[in-house]
């Protein structure tokens, strides 16, 4: 039961330090060779730059970027399972308590719970201080959408949807595949996540190389996300937040997005709360069409930001508990599987 004992510890010191400032976290390295892979690619393609690309106006490879995109998907997460399971297999050669160890440091950087929320508290304090400037900068960081001219209810709204949709997919999915596989799969979902958040993008550059990415990260979130879902409603009941209209926007809204995956949590935010996210925003100064999640029973406030943390922690520690039942019934009857990888 090291597994268990090594998710406990990883999800404790998470909990207690976060990511540290200064230090090259794992994450990093990954999104390093996402960028010099695709960098290489595009290369290999059109023998120069993307931006000589565009230039010297060069005729699209739209079939060669596609295959390219399956390839650098390949790459990074089954190299991403290798490299953490070869380098937890010489630990446990050398001392299966090294092992151990390094286990749990690899999944406490794997989680971001508390990173999650110090990041998003940024943005509540500069609005609760009445510095609509800092905020609009704070929030930035978080989101893709252009945040020059959001007021201060657009700018909570956006600070909620990033804690619900990355309780799904910066906590609880990782939680998941660290339960089935260990730390090994943990990072080859955060692999996919990783490629997802830097190259599945619609733009003129990555439409093509980054589709891989993109369906592969739907298809790795889409338990996890109803997973994730499920605990925020019981973590709604917990809070004694709007339980009924958790459950009536997740029914009607989840899907409500242009991901299959994202609005699964932030509808039952959205319900809990009374408040409606989503809807049009601008994204390098284009407006993008998106649907409406839940009612607008009232303009969303910055304490909804506090609030949606709060479902975040209960979540998360409600989905330590069904993760490690979840390791437990698969340590039980098939052996200890996890130990060889």
């Amino acid at each position: 039961m090291k597994l268990i004992c090594a998710m406990i510890l990883g999800f404790v010191i998470d909990l207690i330090i976060g990511d540290p400032h200064g230090i090259i976290h794992p994450v990093q390295i990954i999104g390093w060779f996402i960028d010099k892979i695709k960098k290489g690619m595009q290369h290999m393609i059109y023998g120069c730059s993307w931006k000589e690309v565009k230039e010297r106006q060069l005729e699209r490879k739209e079939t060669a970027e596609l295959l390219c995109g399956y390839v650098l998907t390949f790459i990074i997460v089954v190299g991403t399972f290798v490299v953490i399971t070869a380098i937890l297999y010489i630990a446990g050669w050398i001392h299966p308590w090294l092992r151990f160890a390094l286990e749990t440091f690899f999944i406490y950087q794997i989680l971001a719970t508390k990173s999650l929320k110090k990041e998003s508290m940024k943005v509540y304090y500069k609005l609760k201080e009445g510095d609509l400037s800092g905020a609009r900068k704070e929030i930035s960081y978080l989101v893709g959408r252009d945040t020059q001219e959001l007021d201060e209810s657009e700018i909570a709204k956006a600070d909620v949807e990033t804690i619900a949709e990355n309780t799904a997919d910066g906590i609880i999915a990782p939680m998941f595949f660290i339960a089935l596989g260990g730390a090994p799969l943990g990072f080859a979902y955060k692999a996919v996540n990783t490629l997802d958040s830097m190259v599945a993008y619609r733009n003129d550059e990555l439409i093509h190389i980054g589709h891989a990415s993109a369906k592969l990260d739907d298809i790795c979130n889409f338990i996890p996300a109803r997973l994730a879902a499920f605990m925020m409603i019981v973590a709604a009941a917990i809070l004694r937040m709007d339980v009924k209209g958790a459950i009536k926007i997740f029914k009607r809204d989840r899907f409500a997005h242009l991901s299959p995956n994202s609005a699964q949590t932030e509808a039952v935010a959205a319900g809990a709360l009374n408040i409606q996210l989503g809807g049009t925003h601008n994204y390098f100064g284009k407006p993008v069409e998106k649907p409406t999640i839940g009612d607008d029973i009232r303009p969303v406030e910055y304490e909804d930001i506090k609030r949606t943390n709060q479902l975040l922690y209960v979540s998360a520690f409600l989905t330590l508990v069904v993760c490690c039942g979840i390791t437990f019934v698969l340590v039980y009857f098939l052996g200890n599987p996890l130990e060889l990888l």
